[in-house]
């Protein structure tokens, strides 16, 4: 089984060569789950020598564009090919009621038919302290502080998985609140964190300036990614594992 990258860019990732931060998750059978769905899926997809047809499950963090911009590309192309059916996603029940607000502009009229969500995917909500099984693995949603929009907080929802004997966590998209991660750094084998290196910080991610101050323990397993075009920071030299790249592969024994 392996993770690879789709991307490994922010949200305005452009014309460097890198997509946004989107990855899949293959079994050794071939069966693929595609962790968030951003704007430039189909060209990611395309990059990795892959297609809408290879997408039959996705996993929805949250609602922003750069991961889930992208499903209108894959329920369109998914609805009207014969070769397809529709594909899964699971999702918080906390986005049950802004989840179609987010993708219907593309989606809500086709010919004869008025359309809702379930035209295009067969939904699973998933409660917020909640879980779901894929292929026999078992996926732990992580409520992250990502943001606030002046009301009420705004999470993203990270993995927990474990293949093996190597447990995993994926921060997704976190401001950096080391507290509320603390347990999920002390348990995983390896972590995928989001980290921002702009220069301008927004305040809605982990910084790397805020990263590198981490315990060595919780640094020596993390890899980084949904970084800023440009320059990065010597990762390495501060004691993480690195930067992820754009394709690269991370393999578990089963």
């Amino acid at each position: 089984m392996k993770l690879s990258f789709l991307g490994t860019g922010s949200a305005f990732t452009v014309g460097d060569g890198n997509y946004q931060s989107n990855m899949i998750l293959e079994t050794d059978e071939g069966k693929k789950l595609l962790i968030d769905c951003g704007t430039d899926i189909r060209f990611s997809l395309y990059n990795m020598n892959m297609s809408y047809l290879d997408i039959s499950d996705i996993y929805i963090s949250h609602l922003h564009a750069d991961h889930v911009g992208g499903l209108e590309y894959i329920g369109l192309n998914r609805k009207f090919d014969p070769r397809c059916g529709p594909t899964r996603i699971f999702i918080s029940e906390i986005f049950r009621d802004s989840l179609w607000m987010s993708v219907q502009k593309g989606l809500k009229y086709v010919e004869g038919e008025i359309t809702d969500i379930n035209s295009f995917f067969e939904i699973i909500y998933l409660k917020k302290d909640g879980s779901f099984e894929w292929e026999g693995i078992n996926f732990k949603l992580i409520d992250c502080v990502h943001m606030h929009n002046g009301f009420f907080p705004v999470p993203s929802f990270g993995l927990l998985f474990k293949i093996g004997d190597t447990e995993t966590f994926i921060t997704t998209d976190t401001q950096y609140t080391f507290d509320n991660l603390k347990e999920y750094y002390e348990s995983a084998d390896i972590i995928f964190h989001d980290c921002e290196t702009s220069k301008n910080k927004s305040g809605v991610h982990a910084h790397f300036d805020e990263l590198k101050h981490l315990p060595p323990e919780y640094k020596s397993k993390m890899w980084l990614y949904h970084y800023h075009p440009g320059k990065l920071p010597d990762a390495q030299k501060e004691g993480f594992k690195g930067f992820v790249e754009i394709g690269q592969e991370f393999r578990y024994e089963n």
